[in-house]
C-alpha cells in the first residue's frame, strides 16, 4: 500500500519592492577564499576576531582547489637544506593529508608537494566551519564605502539578494585586486599579456612509463607547431600510486573583460584538448588510455595588483633584502609567464631567501585594507617569485596579524613591527 504524502502547500509570491539585503558586521572581512584569503580568514578567527569569508566562486578553495594546480609550490627552501619557510595553515594541511594519504612530496632543487585537490578542498571547509567562520560564496563586489582613509563597508550582489558588509577591518584576497580597484584605489596592470594554464587531471595512466622531465620538454618544444599547441613546455605532475596527473602544458590570457575572460577559459580548454592528443600520440605506454577526469577553472597568475606603500623589486628578490617589515619569504624562482610559447626560469642558490615587506600589502591612501597573496605589488618579475601557495599564504596571516594590531580605529600603516616580527617569527626567521 503505498504511503500518503504530506501535505506540502505552496505559495504564491512576487519580489518585494526593492532588492533583498542581507547585512553583516564584523570584525574582519576577507574577500577571495584561495590560499592567502583562507590562511588571513583562519589566523582572525585563532586571534579570536570574527570573521566573513566572501568569494566569487561558489566553493571555497580558490584557485589551489577549483584551478586543479595540484602541487604546493614556494614553503620549502633549496636544498640540501629544504627548511620550510612557511608554517601556519601548511603545518595541518601537511599532517592531515600526509596521514590520509592525499600528498606527497617532491626533492629536487626545492621542495614540491603534490596534493589530491578533493581531499584539499574537504580540509579547508572542515577548519573554516570548525571556527565558526561566516562565509558566503557566489558573491560578486557591487559597490565600496569609504569614509576618508577608511572603507565602511562592501557591498556583494549574489542571488540569494544583496549581502553588506561592515568591518574595521579588510583583506584584499582576490587575486586581482578587485577589492581595492572598485574603493577607488591605485592598482597596477601589466602591460602585456601574462599568460596563466588550462590545468586538468588526466586518468587511467601508466605512471611505471612516465616520461621524465627534460624528456617531455623535449618532444613538446619540437612537436609543438605540428599539434597546434600554443605553449612549447609544460609539466606532468604524476600522482604516485593513482596512475593519475595534473597537466601544466597551455598558456591562456588572462583579461579583466568579462567577455573576453570568458572566452579564453573556453580556448584553454582546447588547448588542453589537443596538449591530451599529443601525450597519447607521442607517449602511448604512458598516455595511451589517457581520460580527462576534470578540467580545472582558468589559471590566473598576475593579473592586476595594488599600487603600494613600496613596489617589490627585481633587484630587492635577487639580492635576497631583508625588509625590517618583512611578513613573508620564499625561495622560488623568478617565474615569469610573459609569452606565450614559454617562460622565464632563473632559480637561486642553495641559501637564498627573498622576502616580501608588509609595504607591499598596503595602499598609501587607506588605513584599514591589506591586500595578499597575487594583490601585493611588485614589479612584474618580482611578482612572478611571490604569487605562488607558500608566500602567499605567509602573506595572508601576515594580514590578519596586521589587522589585529591595529586595532578598530588604528592604521595599518602605523603598527607596532616589533610586535608583528614576534608573531611571525615562524614565516620570517629561521
Amino acid at each position: 500500500m503505498p504511503h500518503a504524502l504530506t501535505e506540502l502547500k505552496v505559495r504564491t509570491v512576487t519580489k518585494p519592492a526593492g532588492t533583498a539585503s542581507h547585512r553583516l558586521d564584523t570584525d574582519v572581512c576577507v574577500v577571495g577564499a584561495g590560499v592567502s584569503g583562507i590562511s588571513a580568514a583562519i589566523e582572525s578567527a585563532q586571534l579570536g576576531r570574527e570573521v566573513v569569508l566572501v568569494d566569487s566562486l561558489p566553493v571555497l578553495g580558490g584557485q589551489m582547489v577549483n584551478s586543479l594546480i595540484g602541487l604546493f609550490c614556494g614553503v620549502y627552501g633549496n636544498g640540501p637544506d629544504y627548511r620550510q619557510l612557511t608554517h601556519g595553515i601548511f603545518d595541518g594541511i601537511f599532517a592531515d593529508l600526509e596521514a590520509s594519504g592525499d600528498l606527497h612530496v617532491n626533492r629536487g632543487h626545492t621542495i614540491t608537494v603534490t596534493y589530491d585537490e578533493v581531499a584539499l578542498g574537504r580540509w579547508v571547509e572542515r577548519r573554516i566551519r570548525e571556527l565558526g567562520i561566516r562565509v558566503v560564496l557566489g558573491a560578486s563586489i557591487t559597490g565600496v564605502e569609504r569614509d576618508s582613509r577608511r572603507i565602511a563597508a562592501v557591498s556583494f550582489a549574489t542571488r540569494h539578494g544583496t549581502v553588506r558588509v561592515t568591518a574595521p577591518g579588510f583583506v584584499d584576497a582576490t587575486g586581482d585586486a578587485a577589492l581595492a580597484w572598485e574603493a577607488g584605489l591605485a592598482c597596477r596592470v601589466p602591460e602585456r599579456t601574462i599568460y596563466g594554464s588550462q590545468q586538468i587531471v588526466l586518468e587511467h595512466l601508466h605512471e611505471a612509463h612516465q616520461p621524465g622531465r627534460e624528456e617531455l620538454a623535449e618532444h613538446v618544444h619540437a612537436n609543438a607547431p605540428e599539434w597546434g599547441l600554443v605553449r612549447r613546455d609544460g609539466l606532468a605532475f604524476f600522482f604516485p600510486g593513482r596512475n593519475t596527473a595534473v597537466l601544466n602544458m597551455t598558456h591562456i590570457p588572462a583579461p579583466l573583460d568579462p567577455v573576453e575572460a570568458s572566452a579564453a577559459q573556453l580556448d584553454g580548454r582546447e588547448q588542453a584538448d589537443r596538449v591530451v592528443e599529443f601525450l597519447r600520440a607521442e607517449f602511448p605506454k604512458a598516455f595511451g588510455e589517457a581520460k580527462v577526469r576534470s578540467y580545472g577553472l582558468p589559471g590566473r597568475r598576475q593579473t592586476r595588483w595594488i599600487k603600494g606603500s613600496h613596489q617589490l623589486s627585481l633587484d630587492e628578490v635577487r639580492a635576497g633584502t631583508r625588509f625590517e617589515d618583512a611578513v613573508a619569504r620564499t625561495a622560488w624562482p623568478i617565474e615569469l609567464h610573459d609569452r606565450a610559447d614559454g617562460y622565464v626560469w632563473e632559480t637561486f642558490d642553495a641559501d637564498h631567501v627573498h622576502y616580501v615587506p608588509l609595504r607591499s600589502l598596503l595602499s598609501p591612501d587607506c588605513d584599514n585594507l591589506v591586500a595578499a597573496g597575487r594583490c601585493a605589488d611588485g614589479d612584474a618579475a618580482a611578482l612572478s617569485s611571490v604569487r605562488v601557495m607558500g608566500p602567499c599564504a605567509a602573506m595572508g596571516a601576515g594580514a590578519a596579524h596586521t589587522l589585529d594590531l591595529a586595532g578598530r580605529d588604528g592604521s595599518v600603516h602605523g603598527i607596532d613591527l616589533a610586535a608583528l616580527r614576534a608573531r611571525l617569527a615562524a614565516n620570517v626567521d629561521d
